[in-house]
């Protein structure tokens, strides 16, 4: 039996396992019950030692960040990138347009941020760009370097990055980058609305300087929130606004300033790359790369057969088939800037007015219906079973990758059965029709939509465990169409706010930035909750304010708003995960580092990849 064979038969044994004493601990009158969930799982007795329960499960300190070189690096040579999805990428390759993770990837490979961080996320003196910013902390001067240039030869100036913000705010940008942080820019929102022909807070002081006044001092502006990127005016200036995004310059031709050129697109399977000789940083050790899309189920084959040197992540529930065997890689690991999460449909957004409008007769309305959902779920358990420990427990919506901020002390909503159903009959969610499920308050049938994505082996079993939680504390929930939803109309249909999704599962990757008013603010689109309150509005505005120049005081904001997400509930985290990456051996001088910006100086010892014998 092949391995992923193996690893499918032992998922749904683990996913049987997780069902019966989700059902056990369901009726149980033991309130302690539920401590044993996480630990038993999987066990044939009681009996079991603690480390024998853990067994297979990893850390994510076990992994390093950096790759270990093995030989010196041939002149030249090419690398194959694993795009791990299970789906065609979507194409929109530009950073002012994109809106999903792969898009992301590609476009790292050849353009990049004129500013460069360290790893606590904060700007540094060292990219393209230099900065000074004034003794009010509201203006900032960039100078760019005078080597960078773009990939047709034209300089990157002042006037290209001041028309990023031009085009963001454009009453017909159709992109989802017009949030907080940008009418923060003085004359932004005058701009936005039509009623200034520019924007008052940036200058072009001359052809590689930037000034740009900010109308609040926000203490994210030094701590990646400035966009950062770029644009060349030349290319787009003579494209409407509104057709940008679906372009030749952002589908078939797009250029940057990284240090690969764009060569050849195949639409949603692969971009084949070559080296930008004229890169500020230098030219590239590499020939060229050429990035193809990889599905789950086939990574492990393209690494082993050296199809693909590295992958952008490997998917971590397989891990534990090849820690032993794939040899000719070196699997690197971090904790992500990312979560998943169960988020409940609340409103819908207004496009007119750019905000969310909360609709207190939504289904899920009702903040008893979802603390108990969330009770009555195992994500300990799903981490160590699914994911051998290197997915966790996530108890709030700031990670712990942000250690100023996040706080570990918050108590959130636990795996309790017997608490999720008392919860619910208190709220008055009873079976009146004694069929084992529950009606709604008003004795009406209770049907609740859950969409969530394929991919991967753990994407159906893990969508199931939860529908059958739900179901042992009466609750009726059925997957959207029947089915998984693929990556691209899966979040079309969340943000398009279908009437037929309830409840969903997604995850977020958070950025560098901890402020997270752009994932739940009044003003996101990216909000797909439609959440909305006063309290939340005053704490993300506070946590953004002058005042929260001074850590501490931002470090209390943060926690009341960690805390009243725990109370309101507009979505619940599941888990924080690790991203492991494998790099075959030949590869040197790579890092997954955030403040990693080295791509000229990755190179090969040998001219094909090293395979597993």
């Amino acid at each position: 039996m092949r391995k992923s064979s193996l690893s499918k038969l032992l998922l749904a044994m683990m996913l049987m396992l997780l069902l019966v004493l989700a059902a056990c601990n369901g009726g149980s009158d033991d309130a302690d019950s539920e401590s044993d969930a996480g630990s038993d799982a999987g066990s044939d007795t009681e009996e079991n030692t603690d480390e024998e329960s853990e067994e297979g499960i990893y850390s994510i300190d076990d992994f390093s960040t950096d790759k270990t070189s093995e030989g010196e690096a041939i002149d030249g040579g090419t690398l194959n990138f694993g795009l791990v999805t299970d789906t065609v990428f979507e194409g929109t390759l530009n950073w002012n347009f994109y809106s999903g993770a792969p898009d992301a990837e590609i476009i790292g490979l050849f353009d990049e941020p004129l500013l460069s961080t360290d790893n606590n996320f904060n700007y540094t003196q060292d990219g393209a760009a230099e900065w000074e910013v004034s003794d009010d902390n509201k203006t900032f001067t960039f100078t760019i370097r005078d080597n960078v240039n773009w990939h047709d030869g034209e300089p990157v100036t002042a006037e290209d990055w001041a028309y990023s913000f031009e085009v963001i705010g454009h009453p017909d940008y159709t992109g989802v980058r017009y949030d907080s942080t940008m009418t923060n820019v003085e004359g932004m929102e005058a701009y936005h609305n039509g009623e200034a022909e520019s924007i008052s807070g940036i200058e072009v002081v001359d052809e590689k300087t930037l000034k740009i006044t900010f109308i609040e001092a926000n203490p994210s502006l030094i701590a990646s929130g400035i966009w950062p990127y770029a644009m060349p005016k030349h290319i787009f200036e003579e494209i409407p606004v509104a057709e940008m995004a679906e372009s030749d310059a952002v589908r078939q031709n797009p250029i940057g300033m990284g240090p690969f050129k764009v060569d050849s697109i195949v639409p949603g399977e692969s971009v084949t790359f070559t080296a930008n000789e004229d890169y500020w940083q230098g030219t590239p050790k590499l020939d060229g790369l050429t990035l193809k899309v990889v599905a789950p189920e086939t990574v492990v084959q393209a690494l082993e057969t050296g199809e693909v040197d590295l992958v952008d992540s490997f998917p971590t529930d397989q891990y534990p088939d090849v820690a032993e065997t794939m040899t000719n890689v070196e699997f690197l690991g971090q904790t992500d800037l990312a979560y998943t999460y169960i988020g409940f449909k609340l409103g819908k957004w207004d496009g007119d007015a750019g905000e969310v409008v909360p609709n207190p007769d939504a289904k899920m309305a009702d903040v008893n219906l979802r603390k108990a959902m969330w009770h009555a779920v195992d994500n300990d358990a799903v981490g160590k079973q699914f994911y051998n420990g290197l997915r966790w427990n996530a108890n709030t919506l700031i990670i712990p990758a942000y250690p100023d901020y996040h706080d570990p002390s918050i108590e959130a909503p636990t795996y309790d059965p017997d608490l999720a159903n008392q919860i619910l009959d208190e709220a008055g969610y009873e079976d009146v029709t004694g069929d084992g499920i529950r009606e709604n308050p008003d004795g009406e049938e209770l049907v609740i939509n859950f969409a969530s994505m394929s991919g991967g082996d753990t994407a159906e079993p893990i969508a199931n465990y939860y529908i059958q939680s739900w179901e042992a504390v009466g609750l009726k929930v059925q997957l959207l169409d029947g089915r998984l939803q693929e990556f691209n109309t899966f979040y079309d249909r969340v943000e398009a706010d279908d009437p037929d999704i309830d409840i969903y599962q997604g995850a977020w990757g958070t950025g560098s930035d901890v402020d997270p008013s752009g994932l739940y603010g009044r003003n996101a689109q990216f909000n797909y909750t439609r959440y909305a309150s006063e309290e939340n509005d005053e704490l993300l505005a506070e946590g953004a304010s002058e005042a929260s120049l001074d850590i501490a005081h931002r470090q209390e904001v943060y926690k009341d708003w960690q805390q009243l997400m725990v109370d309101e509930i507009p979505v619940f985290p599941t888990l924080y995960r690790a991203v492991l990456v494998p790099v075959n051996n030949r590869v040197t001088d790579y890092s997954i580092q955030w403040s990693w910006n080295g791509w000229h100086e990755v190179g090969v010892t040998e001219e094909t990849p090293q395979t597993v014998e």
